[in-house]
């Protein structure tokens, strides 16, 4: 079509009179145009506005060489109609910028859509009219528009982000944006260029400006990971995939974490040799696959410092094999980010390239750029005369597009570029609370670059419309998110960042390529599938989160928070839940522990330490199995007495092995985990018997074990937890042995149910309200029950070893616990808190399975050393990565 296609009636242009529409579209990309259909299907009349002359949004502008999308094109697709992808097929796995554009072309077409597009038409203001409860809104071209509904499909990567180096007016040559790149043809032949970046766009065309030009100098700041395209036809099993079951595909699709159907991958590093990681490696650098080396590895190359290390090593190994300078080969790989913390580029030939005689690199890192003169780049070490200048430096991503292109004007006259001030603050990425009838398509607090936008961008188009329809249905003519809500999306953000690595990078996904701007990580790291689910539950609880409004005083406000769990949590109870799994108490003790020895086959193994021993030791009645972790560093070390959970019931020496292997790698102390009898073969007082007189003999024994003599410390979970509480009691009462410490993780310290964790949190989390029902009574009769060898808040508290207490939000052992703390605190004990927010019972024990579970680790380890008397630091490995599970309490001890 051509450019300045304006749809508007003459008439009202002429006036200057306001469109009215029920929705007006900004934006006429891949989420303007499935808009457009969308709505008009739903019989709202709508208007799309956008700067361009044709359908495309970022499309139809980045035009540079070699310009093609990153995900195959057989998932980089509109999925909405199965008719529409039998209809076209991609030539390429991976399309070029043309076909691309052809195949927007081919749908505007299909369905009619450019008769609603007012094209070469800028957006110059958007302002809530209260009186009227409709956005009124500026243009440069044309009539303004008049609408109830206002969407932005202005799409992640469409503002080009200036340059900022000085001197740049001054250039006398040709000077191109790879973002904003001609529409005619670029004549390269016999110049000489300089590209400036090396992002993706800088990558892609980076060799085909190489093959043109008489010189090519490349001005790197920093490196990125890029990874063979290996481009060609579809695979054949892909392809296949698809064709097999079209449906099927779509909906794995749309559940998986990326948008592209991938299993999830379990086997973890440290599990697989170094010829087994390397075959995985090889595999996915010959597949050509971004998703699929960014996902498919191993389980804990997202997550774990350690593990993503690996990947960085094997690609910068690949670097220097085809890069044959050697210094180039240096310059070229990336050591400030962990792969994947920035999005990794699919190349062809880039990292060949600087083999041609004809190209050179610049590291910026060892020579900044000083100046652009009229004809050259200098730096301190040399003058580039050049012809050409391509700026390839990126996008003011994610809030460039939607803030550049006008000024927003919510409720009682805000701002946007005020209320987004200090970052964007959205619930869902898709809606601000006081900003009505404003939506974002995969704005920032979504997925959107993270993912496969075209599935990215259906769900939210789907979900926006469906809403619509919903308010008018029943008669509501505003919506808007509430301030709550979006504060607990906010909360909900930051914790899905610290389970990736991405916040560990200077990058455009946190806004640090745009100086000046705030930064944080803006999209949701959560995945596709569970936030496609979190929308799905905002609607099924009554628009959770939002208020709506409608003619004489009609209302409805279901406030609250979507997500309060820790993101992978809320994943671990999610699978549960799909298991269907009978509850643990109408197995019988038998099944139930041939079930939880069965389920713990299905974790990660644990991580390596020094030395793993079993024996036994002397118990109050025969012999006790134990399982002895040592470090890896020489002794002798400091001695924990470990004691797990499983209500006295369940579980043995080596049932939390993850986490004793855990805690000895970041303690460096040995772990010694006991075995004790369980009921109801062996009742009260049986467990707490054995836990002090396997203390006892440990400690008698420490230095036999490789430990160190003198105090030691005891340490427990759940049920364990409450042995080792009550362990530091009879030791204070008995004579020794002497403890120097107690780290007591969720554990049981009462018997009564009397407390609002155990109605919030009775059934839901795995650890229910009626199995703790089935534990007592299998362990202790009714009559012993305030014995304070079973209860130990109800024994005398004075006089213990200083305490760290751990408790979970969603526990229903999580107020005895609080209150066992407060309790010793106030006899003078010392004691720190542990109250993690958003966490389950199980959280702590769940290692490398719920990753936001690694900072609270990192607390109790340091607290088990300074117990020790040992200088604070802990080995932190993975710690820098994964998230805070909210502040400790610190509970001031009582004059005694």
């Amino acid at each position: 079509m051509p450019d300045g296609m304006v749809a508007t009636p003459a008439s009202d242009t002429a006036r200057g009179t306001a469109q009215e529409v029920d929705v007006a579209v900004v934006g006429a990309g891949f989420a303007g145009l499935y808009l457009l259909h969308r709505l008009r299907k739903a019989g709202f009349r709508t208007v799309a506005l956008d700067e361009a002359g044709d359908v495309g949004g970022t499309w139809y502008w980045n035009r540079y060489p070699g310009a093609r999308c990153d995900i195959q094109t057989i998932d980089y697709s509109y999925t909405f109609d199965p008719e529409l992808e039998t209809a076209w097929t991609w030539s390429e796995k991976y399309a070029t910028q043309p076909e691309i554009l052809r195949y927007l072309g081919f749908v505007a077409d299909r369905y009619d859509l450019r008769r609603d597009i007012r094209f070469g038409t800028k957006v110059t203001e958007a302002r809530w009219d209260e009186a009227t409860e409709r956005w009124q809104i500026g243009t440069d071209n044309g009539a303004p528009v008049s609408c109830r509904y206002y969407i932005m499909a202005t799409g992640c990567l469409s503002a080009p982000k200036p340059p900022e180096i000085d001197g740049v007016e001054d250039f006398r040559g040709k000077v191109y944006f790879t973002g904003r790149w001609p529409h005619e043809d670029v004549n390269l032949a016999g110049k000489r260029v300089a590209v400036i970046g090396t992002g993706s766009s800088a990558i892609q065309s980076i060799p085909l400006i190489a093959e043109q030009a008489a010189h090519l100098t490349v001005f790197q700041r920093t490196p990125n990971f890029a990874l063979p395209a290996h481009n060609g036809p579809a695979p054949a099993d892909r392809s296949s995939l698809l064709q097999s079951d079209r449906a099927a595909y779509r909906e794995l699709a749309r559940q998986s974490m990326a948008g592209v159907p991938y299993p999830q991958q379990t086997a973890v590093s440290w599990q697989l040799s170094d010829a087994e990681r390397r075959a995985r490696f090889e595999d996915a650098w010959g597949k050509g696959d971004l998703v699929y080396i960014l996902t498919q590895l191993w389980a804990d190359q997202a997550v774990d410092v350690d593990g993503n290390a690996l990947i960085c090593d094997l690609i910068r190994e690949k670097i220097g094999t085809i890069v044959k300078d050697p210094e180039t080969a240096a310059a070229l790989m990336p050591h400030d980010h962990p792969f994947g913390a920035k999005r990794p580029c699919l190349d062809t030939n880039y990292y060949a390239t600087y083999n041609r005689p004809n190209v050179t690199l610049v590291n910026l890192r060892q020579e900044p750029i000083k100046a652009i003169t009229a004809n050259s780049i200098t730096t301190p070490k040399r003058s580039v005369d050049v012809d050409v200048i391509v700026f390839a430096t990126g996008f003011d991503a994610m809030t460039g597009a939607i803030r550049a292109v006008h000024p927003i004007t919510g409720r009682r006259g805000k701002s946007l570029s005020d209320v987004w001030a200090q970052g964007p603050h959205t619930y869902l990425g898709l809606t601000v609370a006081g900003f009505p009838n404003f939506f974002m398509i995969t704005g920032p607090g979504s997925p959107s670059v993270l993912s496969n936008m075209a599935v990215s961008i259906e769900q939210h188009v789907d979900w926006v419309v469906d809403r619509l329809k919903a308010l008018r249905d029943a008669g509501f003519t505003t919506i808007e998110a509430t301030e709550t809500a979006q504060a607990g999306w906010g909360r909900h953000m930051a914790d899905c960042s610290m389970v990736t690595l991405h916040r560990l990078a200077n990058t455009w996904y946190t806004g640090a390529n745009v100086p000046g701007k705030v930064q944080g990580l803006m999209p949701y790291t959560g995945g596709v599938g569970p936030y496609r689910s979190i929308c799905d539950e905002v609607t099924s609880r009554g628009m959770l989160g939002f208020r709506l409004t409608g003619p004489e005083g009609a209302a409805q406000c279901n406030d609250g928070e979507v997500v309060r769990l820790q993101p992978d949590v809320r994943l671990v109870l999610n699978l549960l839940e799909q298991l269907n799994l009978p509850p643990i108490e109408s197995m019988g003790a038998l099944g139930a522990r041939a079930f939880v020895d069965e389920f713990n086959k299905g974790r990660p193994a644990g991580r390596p330490v020094g030395a793993v021993t079993d024996g036994t030791l002397p118990g109050t009645d025969g012999p006790l199995a134990y399982r002895l972790y040592r470090p890896a560093t020489p002794g002798p070390h400091p001695v924990v007495v470990y004691f797990h959970g499983g209500g006295w019931v369940l579980g043995n020496e080596q049932s939390d092995d993850p986490f004793c292997r855990d805690m000895v790698r970041r303690t460096d102390m040995i772990f010694v985990s006991v075995g004790y009898r369980h009921a109801p073969e062996y009742r009260f007082p049986t467990a707490a018997e054995d836990g002090y007189a396997a203390t006892r003999w440990i400690a008698e024994h420490a230095a036999e074990l490789g430990g160190k003599p003198g105090p030691v410390l005891v340490a427990g979970w759940s049920a364990g937890g409450n042995i080792a509480a009550v362990t530091c009691q009879l030791a204070r009462d008995r004579g020794g042995p002497e403890i120097s410490g107690q780290l007591l993780i969720c554990p049981v310290t009462d018997c009564t149910f009397d407390r609002p964790s155990y109605n919030d949190n009775a059934t839901g989390y795995f650890l229910t309200r009626s199995l703790m029902d089935w534990f007592w009574d299998l362990y202790c009769s009714p009559a012993d029950r305030t014995d304070p060898r079973v209860s130990p808040l109800r024994g005398q508290v004075s006089g213990l070893p200083p305490a760290f207490v751990v408790t979970c939000e969603f526990d229903p052992l999580r107020d005895e616990g609080i209150a066992y703390a407060e309790a010793m605190a106030a006899a003078g004990v010392p004691v720190d808190q542990l109250r993690a927010r958003g966490h389950f019972h199980s959280s702590f024990t769940m290692v490398d399975v719920v990753i936001t579970g690694v900072q609270g680790r990192v607390q109790m380890a340091e607290a088990m050393r300074r117990f020790a008397g040992l200088p604070p630091e802990v080995r932190r490995g993975d710690q820098d990565s994964h998230g805070d599970v909210g502040p400790g309490h610190k509970i001031a001890a009582a004059a005694s």
